[in-house]
Order: C-alpha cells, then structure tokens, then sequence
C-alpha cells in the first residue's frame, strides 16, 4: 500500500481488480463510484483530539457527503482537492482549491489554490461554500485540472462577500507528526511516518489490530488516536521495529519519492532505491525523488529531484 501526499491509500500491483473492488465497497471505502475520483478532502488530521481552533471531524464528513450528492462535481478532474484547516494551519499550505481556514471556533476563511478570498464564512456555511466552488470550476474550467490554472477565478466568488483582507496564505507543512502525542482528553496518539509512503500488508495488519481509530495524513504517516498509555506503549514497542518512524529526528523525515520503477513505466530511474542510498548524504531541507517531469507526488517547498537516466536534475520551481 501506497500512502500519498492527499492522504490517500493506493493499492499497487492488484490481478483481480473487480474482487478487490468488492472488498472495498463491502469496508464501506467505495460509497459512490460516479464521484469517488473527487472525493478528495485534505484536513487537519489531529482536529478535536490535539490543539486547534474548532473540531471539523462532523464538517468533513458532511462535506464528503455533499460532493457525492451533487451530479456536477462527478465532472470535476480528478487532481481537484478540497481542504479543511481547523486553524492550526497545517493543511491550508497544501494548496488546496477550494479550501475554509478556521480563524474562529465559528468563522471560517475561503480559500482558493491556498490564498484567502477575504471571504468569510459561519460554520454551517462552509460546506454549502466548498461546493458551490467546486460546481462553478467545473462549470468554467475549460482544460484547466486546477484552480491555479486559472487566469481569473472572479466567477468562482460571483455569489460571496469579502468582509476581510484577501491575500493571505500559510507556509506548507510538510513533516509528519510524530511519535508519543498527548491528547487534550488525556490520552495517546501514536504518530507514525511510513519510509517513502510504502505501508507493507503485515504493518497494516497490525495497526488494524490495536483496534483504535487510524488517520492516514497527507506527510505519509499514520496516526493511532484514542490510546491508553499502557496500550500506546505496547503498540508503540511493537511497531517501531517494523519499520514505522516515530523519531522526530529521523533522516527519513526529510525525504520522499514517487513510486518510480518498476511500478511506473513513465520513470527513468527506481527512485526509491536512490532516495534510500542517499539518506547518509548531508542535504538542506527536504527533498523528494522523481522518475520524470511530472513529478507526482511533490512537496510544495524543498528540492525535487528528477531522474534523467544519468542521475538527477533539480527542478526550477520559477
């Protein structure tokens, strides 16, 4: 299994695809198969457990709802995310399209591609907002897969009021939570990175036994909430040696990579392999491996490196 940078689980090198369709649609993972490209909802992932403004579990579950229920988003391209940051700011740097910045218990800012709009909405506004956001792109789009790629968003906020400054935006995040994590209710969330987003079957086999709620973030890690801390330290003692991270101080942290070969034909390198090897070399900052000029998967801030067959170019992010 692959973790990635949407929070997002990707299953790789499948042979019988409808039976393994079923058993997604039977673990209730599949609930609409005419919108489940875009249900894409990146959110603050420690909300109403760890800090924050407001609590958004409830939001975001409304709001995947509301996408699947509206026909016209089925036609939104696939790359189109949506986003929720409960204020913390972890989530906004990402860029999402059409996105709400939590900047009261009640208040929310509207976002496109990661800058506020200067619009602000209530709480039971805000999923209302995000579709009405998404239907409009869909609408005027033309070729563009993203909200950036267009040269006026204006009609996106034809129906809106700016009662606020526009143009603010939020550094990315792009390093995991960690480790031991307290809980404002007092108990424990592990979190947990996943080397290069490869989650084995057996770890994931693990996880699922400890029987606690799992989070899947968008830096490729795992989170295990709502532990007791005798339960924490046993799982933790458990997982660490299967290869989960949960050392804030670790290289692994600071390098990611696309599924490169041989799971991709576009590549021109086994990019994993390559970002393993160079854990030792000193770097500055993050950096991200790629197998060609797509460069899937990219952090929004570090180096990328592409594979050119005769080692690696940085990409000009001008």
């Amino acid at each position: 299994m692959e973790l990635t940078s949407r929070g997002n689980i990707q299953l790789r090198a499948i042979t019988d695809t409808a039976a393994v369709a079923e058993v997604v649609a039977a673990a209730g993972l599949l609930p609409s198969q005419s919108h489940e490209r875009v249900r894409n909802i990146v959110a603050s992932p420690l909300s109403g457990r760890i800090g924050g403004t407001t609590d958004i579990r409830s939001l975001v579950g409304a709001l995947d709802e509301a996408i699947q229920s509206e026909p016209a988003l089925a036609e939104l391209p696939g790359r189109f995310m949506f986003g929720v940051d409960d204020g913390r700011a972890d989530v906004s740097g990402l860029g999402a399209d059409a996105s709400a910045h939590f900047v009261g218990e009640a208040t929310a800012a509207l976002l496109l591609a990661g800058r506020d709009t200067g619009v602000r909405l209530e709480g039971p506004d805000v999923v209302p907002a995000l579709v009405a956001v998404a239907t409009q792109f869909a609408a005027v789009r033309g070729k563009a897969w993203r909200v950036a790629e267009l040269i006026d968003t204006s009609p996106l906020l034809d129906h809106f009021t700016r009662s606020a400054a526009p143009g603010a935006t939020w550094p990315p995040v792009v390093r995991p939570p960690v480790g031991w994590l307290p809980q404002d209710d007092g108990r424990i969330a592990l979190g947990g990175a996943v080397p290069l987003g490869v989650l084995q079957a057996r770890v994931g086999e693990y996880l699922a036994a400890i029987g606690a709620p799992l989070v899947i973030t968008p830096w490729r890690s795992v989170l295990v909430c709502d532990l007791d801390e005798g339960i924490a330290d046993v799982a933790l003692r458990v997982l660490a040696p299967m290869g989960l991270v949960f050392d804030e101080k670790s290289p692994w942290l600071s390098v990611s990579a696309c599924t490169g070969s041989p799971g991709c034909e576009h590549s021109a390198a086994d990019v994993r392999a390559d970002a393993t090897a160079a854990l030792d070399e000193p770097a500055n900052g993050h950096r991200h491996f790629v197998g060609c000029e797509r460069a899937c998967g990219s952090p929004p801030v570090g180096q990328v490196l592409i594979a050119t067959g005769d080692g690696y170019q940085p990409r000009d992010r001008s």
